[in-house]
This record gives C-alpha cells, structure tokens and sequence, in this order.
C-alpha cells in the first residue's frame, strides 16, 4: 500500500513545524549531525571504491568531493 500525497504532505508539514519551533542552538547541533552523518556516508563510499585508501586519503578524497559539491551548489 502506498501512501498518499495528503499523508506525505502531512509529514513534510509536521517537519517544517517542528524545524521552526527549533531553538537556533538545536538547529546549530541538527545541521553538525547531519554533516557527520553525511561524512560517515560518503566516506564509507569512499572506501568501498578505495579499499587501499589510507585514512588520510580518504580525508583528501572527502575535501575534493565537498569542494566540488559546493561549486555545483554555487552554480545551481
């Protein structure tokens, strides 16, 4: 059974709503967890695609893939 447009624009607005009843403090701490999440991710990735990898080099890798994310950011 899939849900339904109304339910998932249902959830989208109970999630902006608890986003903006968010201290800054609590938005500050939820945007540095995402990030580590988002680290652990790619960085995962980055090992999968680079069993050899050193931790550094995967720390290099990271920067460049954040450094180009940004520009195409920057971009779009």
């Amino acid at each position: 059974m899939e849900p339904t447009k109304e339910f998932i624009d249902a959830l989208y607005a109970d999630k902006v709503r608890r986003a903006r009843e968010m201290s800054p403090e609590k938005k500050l701490m939820a945007g540095a967890v995402l990030f580590e999440y988002m680290r652990s991710i790619v960085e995962a990735g980055i090992r999968h695609q680079h069993p050899e990898a050193t931790p550094e080099r995967v720390r290099e890798l990271f920067r460049q893939r954040l450094q180009i994310a940004r520009r195409l950011d920057d971009e779009g």
